[in-house]
C-alpha cells in the first residue's frame, strides 16, 4: 500500500511539475512587453547609400476595372448587396464592406490613376521617392482566353508609366500577382478552376514571357507574387478572397495550392533571368512575403504559445524556407513535395510587415483557434483605425530573423497604416516607429536592407474592407472627383527620405503616441 501511494504522490508531483514547467514561457511564441526596440543609440539615423525609397500600389486597387476575378466579385456584391463585415477589420465572405454607399464611377475607376498618373508619380518626385511598386495587370494584358498576344493598349499603358519614371529618374518595382487574376482563368475546365487547372501555368508563362520581352529592358527589380499566403487563406479558407472558399482540412487542404505557386514563383523567375541574361543585364527576382508577429495572447498559455509558434512558422516562413531549400514542408505537418529547379531562386527577400496579431487556444479543440488583431483588454495599446495591434519592435525581429535565415538582401516592399485624418499624426509615429526598427536591423542585425516602399502611395481600395480604410499618403477625395491631398505624413516622409536619415528631431517628436498626438 506504501509503494503505490508513493507511486501516487511521484505522479502527482510530476505533474506539477510539469504543467509548471509548461506554464512559464520558456518556449514557443511568447508575447513581448516591448513596443519599440530597446537599443540607446543618438540620431541622425542614416540609411545606406543608393537606398530605395518609395510607395507601393496594386493594379486591382488603383487602376480602372478590368476582366479579373476581382472585378466579378465587386459586381457580384453590388448586385447581391452584400456589403457587410463581421466585426471591425474582419471580412465577411463573399461581402465588400460598404460597397453600396460608393458611387459607381468609384468603384469602376478605383482612384483614377489611369487617368493621373504622371501627376502622380510627378507628385511623388517632388517628394523626393526615388523608386516606385506597382503591378500589372494580367487581365489587363490578357482579356480573354483566346488572346494569344497582349493587349497593344495595355502594353502602351505600361509604357507611359515606364516612360514618365524614367523622365523622373525614379526606379520602377514591379509585380507580376498581386492577388487578382483574369477571370476567365475561372471558368471550370476538367473538373478545375483558377491556379488549380492543369494549364494554368502554362497562361502565366504567357503572361510572363510577354512581359519580360516588353518591359525586361526597362525593369530591373521584379517580385513574382505578392503575399501568396494572404491569398491562399483569405481565398481558400477564410473565403474572403475570390474564389470565396471555406475548404475543410485547414491549412493542409491548400499545400498543393502552395505548391503551385512556388512552381508559378520559380517559372517568373527563370523567365525574367533568362531574359536579362540575353539583354546582358543583371536584375534581382524575387517575392513579397506579408509578415505578422504571431504571440501568444496568455503567456501562461502553454498551448497558445505553441499555436503561435506554429502560426508564424507555416504562415510566415514555410514559403521562404521552399525557395530557399527547394522542399515545401508544411510545418507540423506530414507534407512535404520537393520541386526540382526551385532551390535559392531569390535574389532577394521582400518583406511586408503590418503588426502584430495574438493566438487564444482552447485545451478542449487544440485545432480550433482565435486569431486577435488586437487585446481588448489593454486600453492602452495602440491600434490603426481598422483595429490592427501596432508593433514596431516585431518589424526588427522579423528583418533580423530574414537575414539570419536566408542572408540575402532585403527589400521591405509594404508597410503602413489605415489612418483616415488628414492630419495624420498616428501616421507619422508609424512612420518614424518603424523606419528606427529598419536602421536598428541594418545597425545591430546587420540586415542587408536596401529599400523602403511604404503602402500605400494614395489611399485605394482595400480589398474585402472596400473603400474605407486609408493608408495613402495621399488622401483621395471620391466626392469630388477623385482630388488628391497629401498627408502631414508625406512631408514628414519627404523629409527623412531627402536626409536619407531619420533625424533625431524626427525620433523625438514622433517616437511615442498617446493617442492624442505625440507625446
Amino acid at each position: 500500500m506504501d509503494t503505490w501511494l508513493h507511486i501516487a504522490l511521484w505522479i502527482i508531483s510530476a505533474s506539477t511539475l510539469l504543467w509548471l514547467l509548461l506554464a512559464l514561457p520558456w518556449f514557443g511564441a511568447i508575447r513581448t512587453s516591448h513596443y519599440s526596440s530597446p537599443f540607446e543609440d543618438k540620431g541622425p539615423f542614416s540609411f545606406p547609400e543608393g537606398f530605395l525609397w518609395g510607395a507601393s500600389t496594386a493594379a486591382q486597387q488603383i487602376e480602372s476595372q478590368q476582366n479579373s476575378d476581382w472585378t466579378a466579385l465587386e459586381k457580384q456584391a453590388l448586385r447581391e448587396e452584400k456589403f457587410e463585415q463581421l466585426e471591425l477589420g474582419v471580412a465577411k465572405p463573399g461581402h465588400i464592406h460598404n460597397l453600396g454607399s460608393v458611387p459607381a464611377e468609384v468603384v469602376e475607376k478605383k482612384t483614377d490613376f489611369d487617368n493621373r498618373f504622371a501627376d502622380d508619380l510627378k507628385l511623388m518626385s517632388e517628394h523626393h521617392h526615388n523608386a516606385y511598386r506597382f503591378s500589372i495587370s494580367w487581365s489587363r494584358l490578357f482579356p480573354t482566353e483566346d488572346t494569344l498576344s497582349p493587349s497593344k493598349e495595355a502594353l502602351q499603358y505600361y509604357h507611359d508609366q515606364l516612360d514618365t519614371l524614367e523622365s523622373l529618374g525614379m526606379t520602377p518595382s514591379a509585380t507580376l500577382f498581386h492577388f487578382s487574376s483574369p477571370a476567365w482563368l475561372w471558368q471550370e475546365k476538367d473538373g478545375k478552376r483558377g491556379w488549380e487547372r492543369d494549364d494554368a501555368l502554362q497562361h502565366f508563362e504567357r503572361f510572363v514571357r510577354s512581359v519580360a520581352q516588353e518591359y525586361g529592358g526597362r525593369i530591373d527589380h521584379w517580385c513574382t507574387l505578392n503575399e501568396p499566403m494572404v491569398y491562399l487563406y483569405n481565398g481558400y479558407l477564410e473565403g474572403i478572397f475570390p474564389p470565396n472558399e471555406q475548404r475543410e482540412g485547414g491549412p493542409v487542404s491548400i499545400a498543393h495550392l502552395a505548391v503551385i505557386l512556388l512552381k508559378a514563383h520559380m517559372l517568373g523567375y527563370d523567365i525574367l533571368k533568362q531574359d536579362a541574361k540575353q539583354r546582358g543585364k543583371e536584375i534581382e527576382v524575387g517575392i513579397a512575403k506579408h509578415t505578422r508577429s504571431f504571440e501568444a495572447y496568455r503567456n501562461y498559455a502553454p498551448l497558445d504559445r505553441l499555436t503561435a509558434q506554429f502560426a508564424q512558422q507555416a504562415f510566415v516562413w514555410d514559403f521562404l524556407d521552399a525557395i530557399h531549400t527547394g522542399e515545401y514542408r508544411m510545418y507540423a505537418t506530414s507534407f512535404v513535395e520537393y520541386i526540382p529547379g526551385l532551390q535559392g531562386k531569390m535574389d532577394y527577400v521582400g518583406i511586408n510587415y503590418y503588426g502584430r496579431f495574438y493566438l487564444e487556444s482552447n485545451v478542449l479543440t487544440p485545432g480550433d483557434f482565435d486569431v486577435l488583431a488586437r487585446d481588448d483588454n489593454d486600453p492602452n495599446e495602440i491600434t490603426s483605425d481598422l483595429g490592427w495591434s501596432l508593433y514596431p519592435h516585431g518589424f526588427y525581429k522579423t528583418l533580423k530573423a530574414s537575414h539570419d535565415k536566408y542572408m540575402r538582401p532585403i527589400y521591405i516592399l509594404e508597410n503602413g497604416i489605415d489612418c483616415r485624418d488628414i492630419d495624420d499624426t498616428l501616421r507619422q509615429h508609424f512612420l518614424v516607429a518603424h523606419l528606427r526598427e529598419v536602421w536598428n536591423a541594418i545597425e545591430h542585425a546587420g540586415a542587408d536592407i536596401k529599400g523602403f516602399f511604404y503602402w500605400s502611395l494614395m489611399d485605394n481600395f482595400e480589398w474585402a474592407e472596400g473603400f474605407g480604410p486609408r493608408f495613402g499618403l495621399l488622401h483621395v477625395d471620391y466626392e469630388n472627383d477623385f482630388a488628391r491631398t497629401p498627408r502631414k505624413s508625406a512631408a514628414l516622409f519627404a523629409e527623412i527620405i531627402e536626409q536619407n536619415a531619420l533625424s533625431q528631431d524626427h525620433w523625438t517628436t514622433h517616437k511615442t503616441y498617446d493617442k492624442k498626438g505625440p507625446a
